[in-house]
């Protein structure tokens, strides 16, 4: 165990973690010059498209150090963003160590804060590299100041490099052998503990787990057991991602890499799990992970009613690859059946929703994101709302509260008064402000999650020219002036379009709504009044006008009041064709009207 190092590289997104990750593979030489490509362990087309990190990814490698050791590295390529900040705490917990990059040209930003706080709650060591040396605005300073004021970790310790270039990776190399400690086994015995960090399902191999081996060894036909739910199993295949899945004989204390067991549904799966012998089984699970709730909520449905079963399996393997992804059945009457799920944020709906279409051929319509309100009734009860569909009737309800998150915006100084503008628009307050350095400053706000999580960093993107990042973390519940948005076609609701907002901005959403629905409502027979409710009070209307007829076209002269009757008679009959007639709306409506309000 002396001779392995397992480590993650953490960062804020795009400063190079992927990058570095190709350096030490060809410097190990783990993968050939012919089979290399740049970000080699980002293998999903999303993130080779987006040119981000999604899921973590581990790979074994073999370095001789200086002093002729020859040691195995595991390393464990992280995400940056903040909607993959679980996937990233789970990475961390199958590591001794973390290399913390920091960009030069834009110094330590707000995921970097958050990152060496994960790492600090799983005791690692932390060798700080500031890479991107390579460029001409690189200020080498000042992410030395900040290292010390800003992360409290020593400048000595910080080791510059460029990963594109590859100067300074042979630095921190031999900085992973020198400062990363091995992995030590806490038990001081032989009893197998393996710890499931991730997953993933192979439509021929069933569940792929993803372990860090604490103590004994597994191999190939041994029999093992699930410590959450004492499933048995035989293990079909162990081996070493480099970095494509490898074969070997067995698995020793402090490895990390992966096992197949004889699991055929994603159900019995679980992450966080221990994996023990089945013959000695350890006596207590490995301290697994917290459960993650989920901040975001939206419908998913298949725009096929068919595709029901298919894409209810399909999201079964999807939550056993993403643990902080959860759904459960509903239905709607505009919709059918389909999943409320849950996730970590916007990007992170975005990516699922997206990998379901790409993955899984899934063709799917996804509804207006919500967040979970706390509703308290005038009986003294309190109710869970996350689909605006089930808020009680006004009458019974004494008050809505809502989840704000403290959000830490860190910024160049010159953008401070359109943040703060920003914060303002979004219904929250600054409660403080830290200085970093001339240039840089932090603004801590309070801000509703319902406000975050629509287009705030899209905006603090834009106003910031790009040079702005954010973190937030969930606060409290707070009461706010929240209502139920309804939108009726033809006096119907249409369920698929409810949602719940802040009084102040129910009118002027209910007439966004109202626009787009008639733009994508065909003409019928008869007029169509879309109309936008807050508790039973019309505050937008549109109307659709409707198909005629021309009745006149038989009457080629006489009096004018042959014509009058013709028309008068075609109007009772839309009149009394409105009280019975239906309201046609295609699903492809849906569609271009949740996209377009997204």
């Amino acid at each position: 165990m002396k001779h392995i190092r397992n480590f993650s590289i953490i960062a804020h997104i795009d400063h190079g973690k992927s990058t570095l990750a190709d350096r030490i593979m060809q410097l190990t030489q783990t993968v050939d010059e012919r089979n290399f490509r740049d970000q080699l362990l980002d293998d999903m087309e999303l993130e080779r498209e987006r040119g981000i990190t999604i899921k973590s990814h581990p790979v074994t490698m073999d370095y001789q150090a200086k002093n002729g050791e020859i040691y195995r590295f595991n390393l464990i390529d992280t995400p940056g963003h903040v909607d993959f900040a679980y996937e990233v705490s789970r990475s961390l917990a199958a590591c001794e160590g973390a290399l913390l990059l920091i960009d030069a040209t834009q110094g330590v930003q707000a995921q970097t804060v958050a990152n060496v706080h994960l790492a600090n709650q799983q005791e690692l060591k932390i060798i700080p590299v500031i890479n991107k040396m390579d460029l001409p605005a690189a200020d080498v300073d000042l992410c030395m100041e900040q290292l010390e004021e800003i992360l409290m970790i020593p400048a000595e310790e910080a080791i510059p490099a460029s990963a594109k270039t590859g100067i300074g990776v042979d630095y921190i190399m031999e900085a992973i052998v020198e400062r990363i400690p091995a992995p030590e086994n806490p038990y001081n015995d032989q009893i197998t503990r393996a710890l499931v960090f991730d997953s993933f399902y192979d439509t021929y191999r069933g569940v792929i787990n993803y372990i860090r081996l604490v103590s004994g060894s597994l191999k190939r036909g041994q029999q093992v057991q699930f410590f959450s739910n004492s499933l048995n199993s035989d293990i079909k295949e162990v081996g070493i991602f480099s970095p494509d899945m490898q074969a070997t004989s067995d698995l020793g204390p402090g490895c990390v890499g992966y096992v197949i067991p004889n699991v055929k549904s994603p159900e019995d799966a679980k992450m966080g799990d221990t994996i023990t012998d089945r013959r000695q089984k350890c006596p207590e699970a490995l301290p697994g992970f917290k459960e993650v709730k989920p901040m975001v909520y939206s419908g998913i449905y298949p725009i096929d009613t068919s595709d029901y079963e298919q894409l209810k399996q399909n999201m079964a393997r999807l939550r056993l690859n993403d643990a902080a992804f959860v759904y459960q059945s509903e239905t709607s009457a505009a919709l059918g059946f389909g999943f409320r799920c849950g996730f970590l944020g916007l990007l992170h709906m975005e990516i699922i929703q997206e990998r379901l279409r790409r993955e899984y051929n899934m063709d799917i319509l996804a509804t207006y994101p919500s967040v979970v309100y706390h509703v308290y009734l005038t009986d003294g009860s309190m109710q869970k709302v996350e689909n605006p569909l089930h808020l009680p009737d006004v009458t019974i309800i004494e008050r809505v509260e809502e989840p704000y998150v403290k959000c830490s915006i860190m910024s160049p100084t010159d953008y401070i008064g359109a943040i703060l503008g920003l914060i303002s628009d979004k219904r929250g307050i600054c409660v403080d402000t830290i200085t970093v350095d001339n240039n840089h400053v932090i603004l801590i706000g309070e801000v509703p999650l319902h406000e975050i999580v629509i287009d705030f960093h899209d905006r603090l993107k834009s106003i910031t020219h790009g040079y702005g990042s954010m973190d937030y973390e969930p606060l409290e519940y707070r009461p706010g002036p929240l209502v139920k948005l309804e939108m009726l076609v033809n006096d119907d609701p249409i369920d698929a379009f409810a949602t719940i907002v802040h009084r102040d901005y129910a009118v002027g959403r209910g007439r966004m709504l109202a626009q787009k629905l008639k733009e994508v409502i065909p003409n019928h027979l008869f007029k169509i009044a879309i109309q936008a409710a807050v508790g039973g009070k019309i505050v937008a209307r549109e109307n659709v006008s409707a198909m005629r007829k021309d009745v006149t076209a038989k009457c080629y002269g006489g009096d004018i009041s042959r014509k009058r009757k013709l028309l008068e008679k075609q109007k009772e009959g839309k009149k009394k064709m409105k009280q019975i007639g239906r309201v046609n709306i295609p699903q492809d409506a849906f569609v271009r009207v949740l996209k377009s309000s997204d």
